[in-house]
């Protein structure tokens, strides 16, 4: 218990000084998020009790400046003399444990562990906490302290950011991760906007390159000195982001590159990429609400899309191990994009005929993509007039996928997202404005033999990134056009949203599969237009030579 008050339960993010763990604030039963840090010394005219009410000062300040991009700080508790994981501070301070609204997202740092990003999609990334960082700076707020677990990253690439507050603007070392610090800081001298900025671009660095630009040598005072000391390694995957990676990331404060210049440099870069086009915008999606007699969520407000999409893709993002998840789950590159794939890539896929829908033990894991139309934050588009209520009825058009693989969808369907890997493996979602449902089809090469183990597998995933996550009765084997196959349902929560998923996997020759992943919200699963367009989808779907 963290202040008698707060239960602690399993880890959503580890890094050196830091540890984010899902809670339940007992006292009302709600869901929060604790992150606890390592402190610093405490120069005397900056003691625990000044820490604390700067980080509620400073963050609340930055959420009337940046709504929705900022994490909510319910509570912060300095533990005295605490000896626990990371020990106490210098003059006898334990841990400082900051009590956050729970974030929808994926930390920075978990998906930097799954291997390194595109440089269309870090520059999307980067652009986002540009946003941040410089709506900061305008308000006289220095961050200090940006590292990938202070950062989560949305289903529409857009970021919520931590920890304002906790390095303030006296001399002293970081409070986390010592190998994104600053030259400046690692001397102990104040951190600045120059500051910030290095450590955007030792991120930035990072998501490309798959590892931070100085290693971790285990003690932070060693981290340090090879910050202070050692030559950057210049960046060997970063592609047209290298010039605005190597800019901020020069030792001298007065030569980085301004903000203003980096923002350009990754407007261009995102201009030019084909991929990031149709992905990438200039600022996270809108949320769209549900017409007619959708499911709601709490409050009697209207069920976001975007809530059920950013939930789905968190898991995709995070589960690239089973069912065309799994087979791109190295370091490789990744291309995220809703625009199509090109021709040369390999078409894969499934049988064709009719086949079982397995009706009651229909469900797909989900991993629903993001929203695709991108606008102003501070916008929110009108629900679309074009979609049926969930409930009415419904028409559906064949859809022909350059992958090579078809299936019949609602009409109005349309590509929502795409991420291809470099081994030929991808995930490409459907969707439409004003529809909640989602599908996601993956094809992977990388599979084991058996596809009930897949889906155990992929379940830690699951849990870890799905607040509420709770498996539907047992992983179920399926005939699917001939093939083995495995059924896996499940429910999940996020912000009062409930969402039911039913994923088909099944197997076509060795360890190369496919799966299909069918989310809808959970009040509205079993209706009769939601079963039917379930089961068409399954009995429609075709792959290659299938």
């Amino acid at each position: 218990m963290v202040a008698g008050r707060y239960r602690a339960g399993e880890t959503v993010h580890r890094e050196e000084g830091r540890l984010l763990l899902r809670g339940e604030d007992t006292g009302t039963g709600r869901e929060v998020l604790l992150v606890r840090s390592r402190p610093s010394a405490h120069p005397r005219a900056d003691t625990p009790p000044r820490t604390a009410e700067r980080v509620v000062r400073e963050t609340a300040r930055m959420e009337d400046a940046c709504p929705g991009r900022i994490a909510h700080v319910l509570d912060v508790v300095e533990e005295y003399g605490g000896h626990g994981e990371y020990g106490g501070g210098a003059e006898g301070g334990g841990p400082l444990w900051t009590v956050l609204r729970p974030v929808e997202g994926v930390p920075l740092g978990e998906l930097l562990g799954r291997g390194a990003l595109s440089p269309a999609r870090a520059a999307h990334i980067g652009l986002a906490l540009l946003d941040v960082l410089r709506a900061a700076h305008r308000q006289g707020i220095v961050h200090g302290d940006l590292s990938p677990g202070q950062v989560f990253v949305g289903a529409d690439g857009g970021v919520v950011l931590t920890g304002f507050g906790l390095l303030g603007s006296a001399p002293g070392r970081r409070v986390t991760a010592p190998e994104y610090a600053s030259p400046e800081q690692a001397h102990g001298e104040c951190a600045g906007t120059p500051s910030d900025l290095w450590s955007l671009g030792a991120l930035l660095y990072a998501m490309t390159e798959g590892r931070p630009p100085f290693r971790d040598r285990g003690e932070a005072a060693a981290t340090l000195r090879g910050v202070a000391r050692l030559p950057l390694r210049p960046p060997s995957h970063a592609g047209p982001l290298a010039p605005a990676v190597t800019g901020l990331l020069r030792r001298d404060p007065q030569e980085r590159v301004p903000e203003e210049a980096v923002r350009k440099s990754l407007t261009r870069l995102l201009r030019a990429s084909p991929a990031a086009d149709a992905h990438f915008g200039e600022g996270p999606a809108p949320a769209e609400e549900l017409p007619g007699e959708g499911p709601r969520a709490g409050g009697g407000r209207p069920l976001r899309l975007a809530v059920l999409l950013g939930t789905a893709l968190a898991v995709a993002a995070c589960s690239l191990a089973v069912y065309a998840t799994r087979g791109g789950s190295g370091g490789e590159g990744t291309v995220v994009s809703r625009s199509a794939p090109t021709a040369s890539r390999p078409a894969a896929v499934v049988p064709g005929g009719a086949g079982e829908t397995e009706r009651t033990s229909s469900t797909a894991p989900s991993a629903p993509p993001a929203s695709s139309t991108p606008s102003s934050p501070a916008t929110t588009a009108a629900p679309s007039s074009s979609r049926p209520p969930v409930g009415a009825a419904e028409r559906f058009a064949r859809q022909h996928a350059p992958e090579g693989f078809s299936l019949d969808l609602p009409a109005g369907w349309h590509r929502v997202f795409e991420d291809r890997r470099t081994d030929g493996s991808y995930r490409v979602a459907f969707g439409a404005q004003g529809d909640p449902r989602t599908l996601l089809v993956t094809h992977s090469l990388r599979l084991e033999a058996d596809p009930v183990a897949d889906w155990a597998a992929l379940e830690p995933a699951l849990r870890r990134s799905y607040p509420g996550y709770r498996r539907l009765g047992a992983i179920t084997p399926v005939t699917y056009r001939g093939l083995r196959g495995a059924d896996m349902r499940w429910l999940a929560r996020d912000g009062g949203v409930s969402t039911r998923t039913l994923g088909r996997g099944f197997l076509l020759d060795g360890r190369s599969g496919y799966s299909l992943r069918w989310t809808a919200p959970a009040a509205a699963f079993d209706q009769a237009v939601n079963r039917r367009a379930l089961d068409r989808v399954l009995r429609t779907f075709r792959f290659p030579d299938g």
